[in-house]
């Protein structure tokens, strides 16, 4: 028999997307948040994407986990929790649950319910003797832990998969000094991109076969949807560059015509080759990365790595 696994459920709501929307539209340089590209379809791609040949990060983050599960797992402390801001399918915190058996409970943290809902009963079935308790939230926003977690447990914040590269370094700072807070003895495990050279990474964020394209796409869909929008997604398009002087990936959609778009009761005017820029990525060196986290109250554990040096796992605590 499945388990199920009980949802405390804080997904954003209509109203907080439609704000969103008008407001990213509205503005000289047209952008979106990429939280939003996170519906039940949106994840569905992404786990797509991460299967993609272009797309290193996730094999190379699996390969990191595998060959250094042992030494990972023991960092988390025993009767602890493991909260995963993001978590998407949980692929890679199932190679951690597989041998953290001093776990008390698993917190998946997502914006998409209905995914969330499906991974987490998956999981529940599969560690039946750990607590598995979601969370439908905006991680970028403080949020609850359930009600069930004792305050001096501690809390280790997982956030793999290059994700906190999704943050302009003031906003990743201030994001860590949040789930520094969370619990009052937290640590933080972390994955993110190591710095390398344009061609592989702007093949990473716009493979061969389109995934990355339709996952971007699909924001239009979304809203086209849920706010009674009119865009003509087949006249924009995908569009991933490289910003060397800034470290990070620029991932916008790109209006190939002049057009009017209208999302409930607001018109929105693109011109020829007018982007809405919907995320960035940035790359970091380790020191790098323990300069940024130590702003937010973090000190640098222990750190992973491939042989190519290409992606990065690292154990903080809290100071």
């Amino acid at each position: 028999m499945n388990q199920i696994a009980t949802l405390l459920d804080c997904e954003p709501t209509t109203k907080s997307f439609r704000r969103d929307v008008y407001r990213g539209l509205a503005a000289a340089r047209k952008s979106l948040s990429c939280k939003y590209l996170y519906d039940l379809r949106g994840s569905l791609l992404f786990d797509a994407i991460c299967q993609t040949s272009e797309y290193y990060l996730t094999r190379t983050e699996l390969k990191i986990l595998r060959d250094n599960q042992l030494e990972i797992v023991n960092c988390l402390p025993d009767a602890s929790v493991l909260v995963e801001p993001g978590s998407g399918s949980s692929v890679k915190t199932r190679l951690l649950l597989d041998a953290a058996t001093q776990l008390d409970a698993y917190i998946p943290v997502d914006i998409s319910r209905e995914h969330l809902q499906q991974t987490a009963d998956s999981l529940a079935s599969t560690y039946p003797g750990l607590a598995i308790l979601p969370v439908c939230a905006d991680f970028t926003r403080p949020f609850d832990l359930p009600a069930d977690i004792d305050d001096d447990q501690t809390s280790t914040i997982y956030f793999p998969g290059s994700t906190i590269g999704n943050f302009h370094p003031d906003e990743a700072v201030a994001l860590l000094r949040t789930w520094n807070q969370l619990s009052s003895r937290a640590a933080l495990l972390v994955g993110f991109d190591l710095q390398k050279d344009a061609a592989t990474l702007e093949a990473a964020y716009d493979d061969a076969s389109g995934v990355t394209a339709k996952f971007s796409l699909n924001l239009l869909a979304r809203i086209n949807r849920e706010l009674n929008g009119d865009f003509r997604v087949e006249q924009f398009r995908h569009r991933a560059r490289y910003n060397g002087e800034a470290g990070r990936i620029e991932i916008d959609i790109v209006s190939q015509r002049s057009q009017r778009v209208t999302v409930g009761d607001r018109t929105f005017s693109f011109s020829e080759g007018e982007p809405i820029r919907t995320e960035c990525s940035y790359k970091y060196t380790i020191d790098g990365f323990a300069a940024l986290a130590s702003q937010a109250g973090w000190k640098l554990d222990r750190s992973w790595t491939d042989s190519q040096e290409r992606f990065a796992v690292v154990h903080f605590l809290a100071n």
